[in-house]
Formats: structure tokens, C-alpha cells, sequence
């Protein structure tokens, strides 16, 4: 998170109105001297500063403020652009006609703010959440607080208060900031099942990925004049945006016409900005979504594996209501999703499970159609290995597959058709997702699939056995020829002698 080095966000109310009294109080009367702010739900990493504006001497009943004049917040010489005459009673009771919340009384705040000086008349650091936090030791009179130069991160937005302390005051900060995460949906292309959107998924190479890109506004966006968004998503090197399929929702409204569009194919860095998201047409509303979908295509630089192909998102966003929402911007935390892809090796083998050439496989990936019919969907191997003997099919997401043999090697039967599912587990809800498990489970045929959950492959060996020997020339068959034919030529003899011995 970078440091926000900018303007201060601004704070001030107006409670009672100023009386033309003249009344004072003397110490020991019962009228307090001193007063403290509380800071309800103060927030880690703020630092509250209190600006007198103005100053005077209150009522034994904390009703009426007299004897007013300038603070020691306002520089002598701004003192005439709040008030022409440099009245201080009049300036009081211009503020006194202010509604709190008020349009003019913000825009007056912002007067004040250009005209102090560097006295701070109290000051609080916060270190930790809703921890309680007090301003003490004012006296009596009118306080801009803001916060101090510096002071936040950079997925802060200044505070917004008006508040005038003529008695102790418990104050809770407005400040507000926009949020956004990034989803993918999970589709299963065997079944035909897709998934709500979620934080990973797993896909083909070649496959559409739908992504979302959700930001909800802050409470107080109204608050602003005007306000800056911009979505700065970052694409992994596995994939490529698909322009055409870019929707920007305001609710059901499309805005996308409000957004400019830009994409560096070479960084792979995706922005949607709108100058201002209050414009007419556009009129975002406190606490409103704006929705992003597109695609992107999973290419042939998919990481194949658990390490994944990471999808990155934040926002940058105005962050001061006192300018109006101009200048002063800050940028959310990342949220990520990932996508998965993994691949399947073969490795062809003998009875003897030696590498074995002159094989040839086909893998069929079974994907429903838009009837619910089964198609084949056919898959490309790499072929290597000392005797082309190892077959890579990557790029492959869950789901039902075929290996074929397509080529058997010469002396050898073919393999039969192994039919496997491969099966994997992936965090769906995670600010890390990450792979779980991976796992192929046999269907049909003679195979052990082996998994390495890193490298995202399923490895098993396919065996072919050779077929029966055939005799050889002047074998076992040129022999049988000579075993029958004594067997005639004795069996010729034998009825020789047989009618021999008639005659």
C-alpha cells in the first residue's frame, strides 16, 4: 500500500446558535474551562487534528457563546476570505444558519481549510481499531478536525465531519472506502455443469474463461463532487483478453459507455476508468456494485500446474470529499483468482515395460453438446522420449477422456481403448486459492495414473504385448509335412503285407 501524501479531509458542525449576549463566567462557577472530543470508531493509522476557528466564552449552561472572536486556526490574513469585514461575530452566526450535512456548510468547510494556520489546538494518534480516542484540553469555541497531513494509507479516504465543541462531543468519523474482488466460474464440459462464481477454476487450453470484476461503492460516494474509478486488472501470460465480451453494469443499467477500455497485450494489463462515476447518465448512488464481465482465452502459455495462472484486480478511487473527489486518490488491497490446466503423459511400454517406438495415441475428451449429446473433442500429443516413446496431452481441465491407439508398433497387439476421468480439487472461497488435489481415476483398461499435484500431470505406462509366432521355414511345420507322410508311407507298407499274406 503506498502512502497517501495528500489534503486532508475535513470536518465541521454547527450545533447552537451564536446569541448576542454578553454573558461570561468566572472560574469557580460551575462552568467548565476545557472540553474533550471523543472519536467513536476512530480507525488504526489515523492521527484526528483539531483546528480552532473560532473562540469565545461560554455559559454556565453551555448555551451561549459570547465575547466571540477568531481562533488560533485561522491565519490573520484569510481571516477576510471567511468573513470580508474580518467580523467574527458575524462569521459565527453565518455558520449558525448552516444545516449540518449541508452543501454550503461543506463548501465552507473547505474555505476554512485553505485559511489555517499551523497551530493544532489538539491532536490524537490511533494505533488500533474502534479504540477510544480523545481530543483533550479544547476551550471553548468552533473546531474544524481533520485528519493530519500524511497520515493514511493507501487504502484509506479522508474523514468528512462538521462539528462545532462548546461542551464535551462524541464524535464518529464519515469516512468510507470502495471494495472489489475478482471471480471466475468452473465449467465441467463432460456434464455440462457450471459453477457460481468463485475464486479458481480449471480449463482446456483454448477454452473462454469468464471473469468478474465487482467494486462496491463507498457509503459515502454521494458526498463527493465528483469521483474517480478505475479497475486495474492484470491478465496472467496463459491468457488474452476478448474485448467483444466487455459488459459494464450499474445494477441492470449498462454504463459501459462511461468506461475507457485499454489493453496492453504485452503486459497483459486490463483498466476500465471513469472520470466520474456522479455524472449525469451515470449517477452512482452510496453503496451501488458495478459489475465487470468479459472473457479471456487460455493459451498455449498456460502454466500447467499448481503454481496456476494467477488474475490480479484493484482499485484506484478518489479518497478526499472535501476536494470534491479532484486530485487526492487512493487504491485498494489486490484480490486474485486463478485458473488451472493440467496434462496427461503416456509412456509406451513392452511386455518387458522397456521403451517401446512406433506407437501412435489420439486422446478424446468427452464434452455434452448444447442437446446433452456426447461429442468427442480430439487432443493433440507432444511425442518425445530416446524412441518417441512419451506422449504429452496438455492443457486439460477435469472431465471424461479416451486414449486410443491409433498406431500399433509392428509385431505387437493394439492396446485396448482406456477410458479415465481426471478429478480435481481447487479452493473455491480463498484470498490465496489454491490447488488442493489432483487425481485420474480408471474407467477401462490396463493403467495406474500417478499424480504430481505440482506439476499438474497424471503419468501412467501403456503396454503393448507382441502377438503369436508364426513357424519359420524349416521349422515345426516342415516337420509335421514328414511326420504324416511316414506315417502314409508306413501305413502303404502295412497293406503290402496284408495282401501279401492273403494270396
Amino acid at each position: 500500500m503506498k502512502t497517501i501524501k495528500r489534503s486532508i479531509a475535513f470536518v465541521l458542525a454547527m450545533i447552537l446558535t451564536l446569541a448576542m449576549s454578553v454573558t461570561v463566567f468566572a472560574e469557580g462557577e460551575g462552568a467548565k474551562n476545557t472540553f474533550t472530543i471523543k472519536v467513536n470508531e476512530a480507525k488504526a493509522g489515523h492521527t484526528y487534528e483539531a483546528y480552532q476557528i473560532l473562540k469565545g466564552d461560554l455559559s454556565k449552561s453551555q448555551t451561549t457563546l459570547s465575547n466571540v472572536d477568531w481562533g488560533t486556526g485561522i491565519q490573520k490574513d484569510k481571516q477576510t476570505d471567511l468573513e470580508p469585514n474580518k467580523d467574527a461575530k458575524a462569521y459565527a452566526e453565518k455558520l449558525s444558519g448552516m444545516q449540518s450535512n449541508s452543501s454550503d456548510l461543506k463548501a465552507e468547510a473547505q474555505k476554512i481549510a485553505s485559511a489555517l494556520s499551523a497551530t493544532v489546538a489538539g491532536s490524537v494518534s490511533v494505533t488500533q481499531d474502534n479504540a477510544e480516542a480523545e481530543i483533550t484540553g479544547l476551550e471553548p469555541g468552533y473546531y474544524l478536525i481533520k485528519d493530519k497531513d500524511g497520515s493514511l494509507t493507501g487504502d484509506e479516504a479522508y474523514t468528512e465531519y462538521i462539528l462545532n465543541i462548546v461542551a464535551d462531543t462524541t464524535i464518529t468519523p464519515k469516512t468510507d472506502v470502495p471494495s472489489v474482488e475478482k471471480k471466475v466460474k468452473d465449467t465441467n464440459d463432460t456434464t455440462g455443469d457450471t459453477t457460481e462464481w468463485q475464486d479458481s477454476a480449471d480449463y482446456d487450453i483454448g477454452d473462454d474463461v469468464p471473469f468478474q470484476l465487482t467494486a462496491t461503492l463507498p457509503a459515502n460516494v454521494e458526498s463527493y463532487k465528483s469521483y474517480y474509478l478505475k479497475f486495474d486488472d492484470t491478465l496472467s501470460q496463459g491468457l488474452d483478453f476478448k474485448e467483444k465480451t466487455v459488459t459494464v453494469k450499474l445494477g441492470d443499467k449498462d454504463v459501459k459507455e462511461f468506461f475507457k477500455i485499454n489493453y496492453d497485450a504485452a503486459s497483459k494489463k486490463l483498466t476500465f476508468t471513469c472520470d466520474n462515476i456522479l455524472k449525469e447518465g451515470f449517477e452512482a448512488k452510496n453503496g451501488e456494485k458495478i459489475v465487470v464481465e468479459y472473457k479471456a482465452t487460455l493459451n498455449e502459455h498456460a502454466v500447467i500446474g499448481s503454481e496456476g495462472n494467477p488474475n490480479k484486480v484493484k482499485l484506484e478511487f478518489s479518497n478526499n470529499p472535501n476536494k470534491g473527489g479532484e486530485g487526492d486518490k487512493g487504491e485498494t488491497p489486490e484480490d486474485t483468482v486463478i485458473v488451472f490446466t493440467y496434462k496427461v503423459v503416456i509412456n509406451k511400454v513392452d511386455e518387458k515395460n522397456e521403451a517401446l517406438d512406433g506407437a501412435e495415441f489420439t486422446l478424446y475428451k468427452k464434452i455434452k453438446d448444447k442437446n446433452g449429446n456426447l461429442e468427442d473433442k480430439e487432443i493433440k500429443a507432444v511425442i518425445s522420449g530416446d524412441k518417441n516413446d512419451i506422449f504429452t496431452f496438455s492443457g486439460l481441465d477435469d472431465g471424461d477422456y479416451v486414449l486410443k491407439e491409433t498406431k500399433t508398433p509392428d509385431g505387437y497387439n493394439t492396446a485396448n481403448d482406456i477410458k479415465f476421468t481426471i478429478k480435481a480439487d481447487h479452493s473455491i472461497e480463498s484470498d490465496a486459492p489454491e490447488l488442493n488435489s489432483l487425481s485420474g481415476d480408471k474407467v477401462t483398461g490396463n493403467i495406474i495414473l500417478t499424480p504430481n499435484k505440482t506439476e499438474g500431470s497424471l503419468s501412467t505406462p501403456v503396454q503393448n504385448l507382441k502377438g503369436s509366432v508364426l513357424p519359420s521355414t524349416g521349422g515345426a511345420g516342415r516337420v509335421a509335412i514328414y511326420v504324416i507322410g511316414a506315417i502314409l508311407v508306413l501305413g502303404g507298407g502295412i497293406v503290402l503285407v496284408t495282401k501279401k499274406r492273403v494270396r
